[in-house]
C-alpha cells in the first residue's frame, strides 16, 4: 500500500478516525504529525467507543507501529491517561507499538494557565479554544523556550527551563491577567516522574520512519483539526495553533516529500463547526436542530454542542487546492437520511459577485451569502449498504454531484458510525 495521508477538509470533527482505523489494516506504520490534544478522534469497534486524543487511531490494531511526531504539542499527563484507558480496555500499549517523538514539545502547567487566562480576559471576543494550552506551547516553541520530550530525561535541563520559563509566565499571570503564579517544585517533580515512565517510548520518530521505508513498510499519516483551522489558511483568528494541511505530514513527522503517495481528505456529508467563526452555510432552524441532534454532534474533546449546515463546497475546494487532493472519503452520509431536499453551496455571493474561494477578510466572508444547489433526499435506511449500488438513487446523485464539482473522485463512503458501516469505492493508493 501506498504512504497516505488523511486531512480534514473543513473544520475538523468530519471523521478522520474512523477513515484511519480503516486504512491502517493496510500499513505498518501510523503517525500523528500535528495539534495536540484538543483534537478528538471518536471509534467505534465492536460495540465498543474509543476516544483518542494523541495517540494515533491505529493504535487498536495490535500488529501496527503507532508513532507520535514532532509536530505535535503533547500533554504527557493525557498521553499516560490514554495510555492507561487503553490497557484498562485489554490493548497493550508498549514501546514495540509505540513512539514518541524526541523532538515533540511538551505541554507545561502555565501553558494550560495562560491559555485559560487569556481567553477569560477577551470576554466576549473570546476565540473559542479548548483551554488546553495547545497555543501557548506552540509559541514557546517558536520563541525557542519550549521543553521537550527529550527534556523530560534530563533532570537539570528540564529543572533550569520550568525556572526560566515561570519567571516570564508567572508575571504575565500575575501582573498582566490577574491569575495565579506557579510554583516550579510540584511542576519539576510531576514532570520528571511522567519523563521516568515514558522515557523507552521517547526516540526519533523521523529516523524509524525512515528505516521502515527502507524495508518496504508503508505509513498512514494523520492530521488533527480541519484545512480552515490551519494557522496560514484557516479562517484567521478563529483557527487552530498549526498547520492542519497535507504538507505538514512531511515537517510534522520528518519525512522528505517524496514519501507522500496519495492525500485523502474527509469530508463530513454536511458542515460543522465548534466555536466562534464565520460559517456561511449555518442552519439556526428545524434543520439544522435535527442534523445536529441525528449526527450527535458535540465535540469529542470539550463536549460543546457544534454548528451545523449545508454542505459547503467553496470550503472543500479550498481544501482540494490546498492539500492537492487525490481522493475523498465521505462520512456521515447517514445523517442526512430522512431531509425532503438537501442543499449543496457552490459557491458565495458577495458584492454582487459570484467567488468560488472564501475571502481572507472576515468582514467580507460574513457579507457572504451561499448559493446553492438542491437536490431531493431520501428516507431509506442507508447504514447497511455495503456498495455504491445499495444506496438509493438521490443518495448517489448526491455524491456525483460533489465529485463533480470538486473535481476529485470518492473513494470512501461512511454510512454508519461502526468500522463495518462503510463502503470503499476504491482504496485509496491503490
Amino acid at each position: 500500500m501506498s504512504n497516505i495521508v488523511v486531512v480534514g477538509t473543513q473544520w475538523g470533527d468530519e471523521g478522520k478516525g474512523k477513515v484511519v482505523d480503516l486504512l491502517t489494516a493496510g500499513v505498518e506504520f501510523v503517525v500523528r504529525f500535528q495539534g495536540g490534544n484538543n483534537a478528538g478522534h471518536t471509534l467505534e469497534v465492536d460495540d465498543r467507543q474509543f476516544i483518542f486524543h494523541i495517540i494515533p487511531s491505529g493504535i487498536l490494531y495490535e500488529d501496527k507501529k503507532c508513532l507520535i511526531g514532532n509536530g505535535l504539542v503533547v500533554d504527557p499527563e493525557v498521553l499516560l491517561e490514554e495510555m492507561e484507558g487503553l490497557k484498562k480496555a485489554g490493548i497493550t500499549v508498549g514501546p514495540e507499538r509505540l513512539s514518541l517523538s524526541e523532538k515533540a514539545h511538551m505541554i507545561m502547567p502555565y501553558h494550560r494557565a495562560l491559555d485559560l487566562a487569556r481567553e477569560a480576559a477577551k470576554g466576549k471576543d473570546k476565540i473559542g479554544t479548548t483551554g488546553r494550552g495547545i497555543g501557548p506551547c506552540y509559541e514557546d516553541k517558536i520563541t525557542r523556550s519550549g521543553i521537550r520530550a527529550v527534556d523530560l530525561t534530563e533532570p537539570d535541563v528540564l529543572e533550569e527551563k520550568i525556572r526560566t520559563n515561570l519567571q516570564e509566565k508567572n508575571f504575565l499571570l500575575e501582573k498582566f491577567l490577574g491569575a495565579s503564579p506557579l510554583e516550579a517544585e510540584p511542576i519539576l517533580d510531576h514532570y520528571l516522574a511522567m519523563g521516568k515512565t515514558l522515557a523507552p517510548y521517547i526516540t526519533d520518530v523521523s529516523v524509524e520512519l525512515d528505516q521502515g521505508v527502507k524495508a518496504g513498510k508503508s505509513i498512514l499519516f494523520e492530521g488533527a483539526q480541519g484545512t480552515h483551522l490551519d494557522i496560514d489558511h484557516g479562517t484567521y483568528p478563529f483557527v487552530t495553533s498549526s498547520n492542519p494541511v497535507a504538507s505538514t505530514a512531511c515537517s510534522g513527522a520528518g519525512v522528505g516529500p517524496n514519501q507522500i503517495h496519495h492525500v485523502l481528505g474527509i469530508v463530513k456529508a454536511y458542515t460543522t463547526r465548534v466555536g466562534a467563526g464565520p460559517f456561511v452555510t449555518e442552519l439556526n432552524d428545524e434543520t439544522g436542530d435535527f442534523i445536529q441532534e441525528t449526527g450527535k454532534e458535540f465535540g469529542a474533546t470539550t463536549g460543546r454542542r457544534r454548528r451545523c449546515g449545508w454542505l459547503d463546497l467553496v470550503v472543500v475546494g479550498d481544501s482540494v487546492r490546498l492539500n492537492g487532493l487525490d481522493s475523498m472519503a465521505i462520512t456521515k452520509l447517514d445523517v442526512l437520511t430522512g431531509l425532503e431536499t438537501l442543499k449543496i453551496c457552490t459557491g458565495y455571493e458577495v458584492d454582487g459577485q459570484m467567488v468560488h474561494q472564501r475571502p481572507a477578510s472576515l468582514g467580507k466572508t460574513e457579507q457572504c451569502k451561499p448559493v446553492y444547489k438542491e437536490m431531493p433526499g431520501w428516507k431509506e435506511d442507508i447504514t447497511g449498504a455495503r456498495e455504491k449500488k445499495d444506496l438509493p438513487q438521490a443518495a448517489v446523485d448526491y455524491l456525483s454531484a460533489i465529485e463533480e464539482i470538486t473535481g476529485v473522485p470518492i473513494s470512501i463512503i461512511s454510512v454508519g458510525p461502526n468500522r463495518i458501516e462503510t463502503i470503499v469505492v476504491k482504496l485509496p493508493g491503490s
